[in-house]
């Protein structure tokens, strides 16, 4: 006897929920009794990511999809793509499934498809709370009239935006005291010069910029109760940041030099900071007062010639530093072998500055002047270091004379030990 099959229809539908969407539709050939089941999902997935065709998957939504039957759709997600030298117009195809979505009571919404969509049910949605693109275009955003007061979380990837304000009318419609998560990554040449942030209420922002040949303008940001930050950008933006962050727990910047100062004036909270940038003197390394007095947790990228003097300014601001990483982040280039920089800011760090950090790691240690200078002083001034490790390239040159000098400075506590690791490329 078939002991599934006795299960509660209710107990079932929620087993098929946990199965992609083209598996449980092909249930309903097993008998009469799971012929209508998974037309009463709420959760309907549909992607090209199988090697199906665009095509093919859209035959198989047009057909499948008016059979549903669930009052409810909690989650809708088309993740699909189509070369551009196929692509014909399915815009209407698009559409017709996000409206059947909202007329459904959609919860989360994920589009991912290389077209112009978005019907204008999609902007009077009370019912979403998640809302996720990628790649299509956003036109003919209304800028009055329109209103999403249920949504917490906006994802926006690599859209290509139509008009000035297609970005900044679609922020307005979210409610300052719902909205909890705004991402946004633009891609070249489709980014608005201005746009303003202003959500009192929000927790988690993510902005990231290209790069681009030219200046942009202003950026306006006012997140009081911001915990979790990401800012990529490498252009000569000005970044206008309202308010302080009190309640920032985690940031990830990775800003030029010029815009470094707007930024770290507003994080000084933080108490865990990625962070890629080079020191100025007339900048941040000029002082401001600014004091880290709840950091704890430091990872700095050193992928530029000038990057590691950011770090002496950091371990004088950070009396409670409990964890400094070293490395270069995924995707910021080599290292650099040569050494055409010296500290020069090690003597304005006074000795002993380091009396609560516990762990000290070095990933891609090449053993440069400076890099040795830097280990050393970290050694010989953090007296309650538990552990310190350096990890090496397996292909980096001299390894085992690096090992060594780094062995002959005995760090400062004598309970911290000293560990090299060797990675593989």
């Amino acid at each position: 006897m078939d002991k599934i099959s006795e299960l509660p229809d209710e107990l079932l539908v929620k087993i098929l929920s946990s199965v992609p969407t083209k598996v449980a539709v092909s249930t309903s050939v097993l008998s009469k009794r799971w012929k209508f089941l998974w037309m009463w999902l709420t959760k309907l997935e549909y992607s090209d990511d199988e090697g199906n065709s665009f095509l093919v998957v859209r035959d198989f939504i047009n057909k499948n999809l008016p059979l549903h039957r669930a009052p409810l759709i909690e989650r809708l997600c088309l993740e699909l793509w189509e070369e551009e030298s196929t692509k014909v117009n399915h815009e209407e195809d698009i559409k017709l499934w996000v409206e059947t979505a909202v007329s459904r009571c959609v919860r989360y919404l994920e589009v991912s498809y290389n077209v112009n969509m978005l019907p204008s049910s999609l902007f009077t949605c009370e019912s979403l709370v998640v809302l996720k693109l990628r790649y299509l275009t956003l036109k003919d955003v209304p800028s009055t009239g329109c209103s999403l007061p249920s949504l917490k979380t906006l994802q926006l990837k690599s859209l290509t935006y139509v008009g000035v304000d297609s970005l900044q009318n679609l922020l307005s419609m979210c409610h300052h005291d719902v909205l909890e998560e705004v991402k946004v990554r633009f891609i070249e040449d489709e980014y608005p010069q201005m746009f303003t942030v202003i959500f009192p209420l929000l927790h988690k922002l993510s902005l990231s910029l290209p790069d681009c040949e030219w200046d942009i303008d202003e950026y306006e940001i006012d997140t009081p109760c911001l915990q979790h930050l990401k800012l990529k950008d490498r252009n000569q933006s000005r970044w206008l940041f309202k308010k302080n962050m009190p309640d920032l727990s985690e940031a990830y910047v990775h800003v030029e030099s010029y815009a470094l100062d707007s930024v770290i004036g507003v994080i000084t909270s933080v108490k865990h900071l990625t962070v890629c940038s080079e020191v100025r003197e007339d900048l941040y390394y000029g002082g401001h007062g600014f004091v880290f007095h709840q950091l704890e947790h430091l990872e700095l990228c050193v992928c530029k010639d000038d990057s590691l003097n950011l770090l002496a300014q950091f371990l004088k601001d950070s009396p409670n530093l409990r964890v400094l990483d070293i490395s270069i982040l995924d995707c910021h280039g080599d290292i650099k072998t040569d050494d055409k920089f010296a500290w020069y800011q090690l003597s304005c760090v006074p000795e002993c500055m380091l009396p609560s950090l516990r762990v000290f790691n070095w990933s891609r240690y090449v053993g440069r002047p400076r890099d040795r200078d830097i280990a050393v002083y970290i050694l010989r001034n953090a007296p309650s270091l538990r552990t310190a490790t350096f990890r090496f390239d397996a292909d980096v040159p001299n390894l085992k004379i690096l090992k060594m000098e780094l062995a002959d400075f005995p760090p400062a506590s004598s309970t911290c030990e000293l560990m090299f690791v060797e990675s593989l490329i």
